[in-house]
């Protein structure tokens, strides 16, 4: 069986196209990054508000193409997977044969799209979201890498081969490298991304290790935002000594350094003292608290509907923490109910995130809350009788919406680095775990002999960080607007 190139048959029209035109585009940012410097702008046309609509002279007419370069750019690669997509198997290279894989994704982030867009101005900020070129651009990062951790690692249908089998003769081996003894010419029959230094698939545990950041970072900053909200909302309106006790333990947090922090959290001796599962029991019991809060100083007027929201929302979410924090022959073991056991190295790490991510929610929130408590509408609302939750929770907290989901955003993005780098220093996570830190860590070995690798998994992780940062500002940009 003939190993793959790159773009097989599909490279011969396309490939000179894509250098020209990108030697093109990269000549011309460089001539427009110095043109900005000493060209004078010319304006052709403004806006009735005054803002630039085109600009004129060499600049403008540089920027105009580069532009144009750009899309020529983009859709050269909509060609590309496009045609690996209808294309056999192999006929289209690599490149190709990973687009054909990543076909659930794709179909579902064009409905994604479709639907987003045509739906926008009934959606919120989330709709004026798709108003903004960045944050579109942002968004779709960031939805192909979770697409891609729900089609990937829980449905299995884009990886080629399990993340732990090991194919004998194919350690370090090139990408695009046939399978030996492969009897069908199809997905499983090479490595598309070649083989690392213990002959496993570096694309299927690319694929593999996305369901794990996935998952792990936005829940862990959730919950720390629902340990930062839950603390930060009453310090900031009640202040006096329970600001002064609460500002006092986040500063004592915060005075870690978060490497030497994490480690002393995940080291095995600590670990096997059960701090923590016992971390975990406190951390995983504020969703418990802010729901049952904000239902309850919703609806405490309407008893019956009151009753009915709370049990129907915190009875699972006690079934869900019951389970969480129980594991057999632990130190928490006394659950009946225990539908699913949380692996021990992910909830080290899982606790570790939120537990260093919460004090600095908690001061962001405690900020906001301070100014946003002297606000007119917030002194309506005492003179109306309504309680410190019911005031806290729905009439400061929404208005502080725009800040904390930016800031939401941009630390799922620390929290991914951050678990990323937890996988290279190896801890917290088996040796084993194919998630990205773990993955670059054991590439970046044999790096000077072979680059392969590590290349893919540290792209990935680039794209997801890159993908919440142009999202986040998107989202700030249209929430400014509001």
């Amino acid at each position: 069986m003939d190993n793959l190139t790159w773009t097989g048959a599909l490279g011969t029209i396309l490939d000179p196209i894509l250098f020209a035109v990108a030697g093109f585009f990269i000549v011309l940012t460089v001539a427009q990054i110095v043109l900005s410097f000493f060209a004078a702008p010319v304006t052709l046309q403004s806006n009735p508000d005054g803002t630039l609509q085109k600009q004129g002279g060499v600049l403008g007419t540089v920027e105009s193409l580069n532009k144009w370069l750009l899309l020529g750019l983009i859709a050269i690669a909509i060609a590309y997977i496009v045609g690996g997509m209808i294309m056999p198997y192999g006929s289209a290279g690599i490149v190709g044969a990973m687009a054909k894989q990543f076909t659930p994704v794709w179909i579902a982030l064009v409905a994604t799209y479709v639907l987003s867009i045509t739906f926008k101005r009934k959606l919120g900020l989330y709709g004026k979201l798709f108003d903004s070129t960045i944050g579109m651009i942002g968004f779709g990062l960031v939805m192909f890498w979770v697409y891609t951790a729900i089609f990937g690692a829980a449905l299995e249908w884009i990886p080629t081969h399990e993340p732990l089998t090991q194919v004998s003769g194919l350690k370090n081996k090139v990408p695009g490298t046939a399978v030996p003894g492969a009897e069908v010419w199809g997905p499983g029959a090479h490595y598309l991304l070649g083989g690392d230094n213990l002959a496993r698939d570096v694309f299927s545990r690319m694929v593999y290790g996305s369901g794990i950041v996935v998952l792990i970072a936005p829940m862990a900053t959730l919950f720390a935002f629902m340990v930062g909200i839950t603390l930060g909302l009453p310090a900031a309106y009640f202040g006096g000594k329970l600001d002064a006790i609460l500002s006092f333990i986040a500063n004592l947090v915060l005075a870690f350094p978060v490497i030497l922090l994490f480690y002393l959290l995940v080291t095995p001796e600590i670990t096997l003292t059960g701090l923590p599962q016992y971390m975990a029991t406190v951390l995983f019991f504020f969703p418990l608290i802010f729901f049952g809060v904000l239902i309850h100083s919703r609806y405490k007027t309407q008893p019956q509907q009151n009753y009915i929201r709370l049990a129907v929302v915190l009875i699972p979410l006690f079934l869900i923490y019951a389970s969480a924090i129980n594991a057999v022959a632990s130190k928490i073991d006394f659950w009946p109910l225990d539908f699913f056991d949380i692996a021990p190295g992910i909830l080290v790490v899982f606790v570790s995130v939120v537990f260093v991510n919460s004090p600095t929610v908690f001061r962001i929130v405690r900020g906001l809350a301070m100014d946003i408590k002297t606000r007119d509408y917030v002194a309506a609302a005492q003179t109306r009788g309504e309680t410190p939750w019911y005031i806290m929770l729905w009439e400061i907290l929404p208005n502080a919406r725009g800040p904390l989901i930016v800031d939401f955003c941009l630390r799922i993005g620390y929290t991914t680095i951050l678990l990323g780098t937890l996988g290279f220093f190896g801890l917290g996570l088996p040796p084993d775990s194919p998630d990205w830190g773990s993955t670059i860590n054991e590439g970046r070995k044999l790096m000077v002999a072979y680059i392969h690798p590590a290349l893919p998994p540290a792209f990935a992780l680039l794209t997801l960080v890159l993908g919440l940062n142009l999202l986040a500002d998107g989202l700030r940009e249209e929430s400014l607007k509001d």
